[in-house]
């Protein structure tokens, strides 16, 4: 691949290549998800955000570029999220072509993004009229992350293998304290668009930019934004392996209530946790004394007991919800947490879409949502702050429940819990994945994760965002361990992602100053 014809004011190639420029944008796009979990090889990413960059600059026009973008986007999500097929067709009885479709269709909306940002660019390029760094640098990685922002929370947000994911491990992951998972995404589109550079005279510049930015991301993980508070705690994180087919057989309901009532008696600890709707009942459908029972071993051996199961508030609306008993039995009768950011067609169907999900024979429902912010359940000397599986995709929201505690002069969080039902995506990459997105909180954060879920990934994170133990998947079993809580702030929960925000939107304002000064500079030469 030849470089030194970058320069984006040359003539571009005719309209006639952009087909094969989308062929290669899309197997790029497949590519990048090697530098996720479970395979980590993160340079990949860059790599493929430079093959993208280079095709777009070589773009004839703006629709070339967004079409080029489309491409991408469509690569990266039909690879990263196929495995969505398996709840559609394995646990839906939806037809296969009809699971394949729907992988394809949800592949080419979120791949707009993708073209939007291209396209963006590719326009600001013609109407700028921009040197090749101002673009590689400046631009495509500033329009790239504010729309990859943007997926994260339109129409309620796909988050699902953001850049910036890829990079919880290798030398960027120091950055992830103070811009977090999009502000690793802007690096990392940063990095790819220096690639571009090698051949241009600002060559050393740029190498030596990289080199300074990736020694300054190896130092930051040396950097201990939070510190230790309290006596750590034992916890139990149960792994109850149910089969998503038999999971809500009301055949199959009380041996796997018996099931979750041993494990959880078997042994104390100071937190005992079980995944998402490990009781698949309401409480009020229980067998009698089933509560009661837990409420008596809590008591007697000082455990604390969170039980993934549906509420029901007084209208009469359910809750996909964490029932916590305590050895005190306060606050109230049992401690709550009621899940607020809601999964479409899991938990909440869009208006106009009843049609799509009658396709499918799928329990599905329109759910009450939990308050944004909510109290986090106290163990001995530790706070401990729940989520409900896909709501650790939404950092900025993590964040901001450990921001709102600080700001009101409470003491914020220092263990977060995710719990979690990934077995209507067997034993596919979906787990690994969902891992990954926890260690990413932990380094935002600095708080450790743990994770109990039904098939995988059960495990302890440190705030450092490193698994320290994990159970192997799809085995019922039991992780025990202690965890040490932890306090403080870090900038990206103070300031969550406007500090990302503020840096592209300088470097477009960077970009649009340095073509005004150029255009002001060839008009005064004339």
């Amino acid at each position: 691949m030849r470089f030194r014809r970058l320069d984006p004011n040359a003539p571009a190639k005719p309209p006639r290549s952009t087909w094969a420029r989308m062929l290669t944008a899309a197997v790029a796009g497949a590519v990048a998800v090697l530098a996720f979990a479970p395979f980590g090889y993160w340079p990949l990413q860059i790599l493929s955000l430079g093959v993208l960059f280079y095709q777009v600059l070589r773009a004839a026009n703006v629709k070339h570029g967004a079409l080029i973008g489309w491409a991408y986007g469509f690569g990266w999500c039909a690879a990263g999220t196929h495995w969505l097929y398996i709840s559609m067709h394995r646990h839906g009885d939806m037809a296969v072509p009809f699971a394949a479709i729907a992988v394809a269709l949800l592949a080419l909306l979120m791949a707009i993004y993708v073209a939007l940002a291209m396209g963006a660019a590719a326009w600001l390029r013609q109407r700028w009229v921009l040197s090749l760094p101002a673009m590689t640098l400046l631009v495509l990685p500033a329009t790239w992350t504010l729309f990859e922002w943007t997926r994260g929370w339109l129409f309620t947000g796909f988050p699902w293998l953001a850049t910036g994911y890829a990079h919880n491990v290798g030398p960027l992951a120091g950055y992830a304290p103070i811009v977090g998972a999009y502000g690793l995404g802007w690096l990392a589109a940063l990095s790819a668009g220096a690639l571009l550079l090698l051949t241009h005279r600002t060559r050393w510049t740029a190498l030596g930019g990289v080199i300074a930015l990736y020694a300054a991301g190896i130092g930051l993980q040396y950097v201990n934004w939070t510190h230790p508070v309290g006596r750590p705690i034992t916890v139990r994180l149960l792994q109850g392996n149910v089969p998503q087919q038999q999971k809500f057989d009301p055949g199959f309901v009380l041996g796997a209530l018996q099931m979750y009532q041993n494990a959880i008696t078997s042994a104390p600890a100071d937190l005992i946790a079980t995944p998402e709707t490990a009781v698949t009942v309401l409480p009020h459908q229980l067998p009698p004394g089933y509560l009661d029972s837990l409420a008596t071993y809590s008591q007697q051996t000082g455990s604390t007991i969170l039980v993934g199961m549906p509420v029901l508030d007084e209208q009469q609306r359910f809750y996909n919800a964490a029932l916590g008993i305590t050895p005190q039995g306060a606050p109230g009768p049992y401690y709550q947490y009621r899940k607020h950011h809601l999964v479409p067609f899991g938990e909440f169907v869009p208006p106009g879409l009843h049609w799509f999900v009658a396709m499918m024979a799928i329990p599905l429902g329109d759910m009450g949502r939990g308050a944004d912010v909510q109290a986090p359940l106290q163990v001995r000397d530790q706070l401990v702050l729940p989520n409900i599986c896909y709501e650790d995709l939404f950092g900025e929201e993590i964040a901001g429940q450990l921001a709102s505690a600080h700001r009101n002069g409470k003491q914020s969080a220092s263990v977060l819990l995710n719990i979690s039902n990934l077995a209507w995506f067997g034993d596919s990459i979906a787990i690994p994945q969902h891992l990954q997105i926890s260690q990413m909180r932990s380094l935002e954060t600095g708080r450790p994760m743990l994770r109990s879920t039904n098939t995988g990934a059960t495990a302890v994170i440190d705030g450092k965002g490193v698994v320290q133990s994990l159970l192997p998947p799809e085995q019922q079993a039991t992780l025990a361990a202690k965890v040490q809580g932890m306090g403080g702030m870090t900038p990206y929960i103070l300031y969550g992602n406007k500090l990302v925000l503020a840096l592209a939107a300088l470097a477009l304002l960077t970009a649009f100053l340095l073509s005004r000064a150029a255009r002001r500079g060839s008009i005064a030469q004339q």
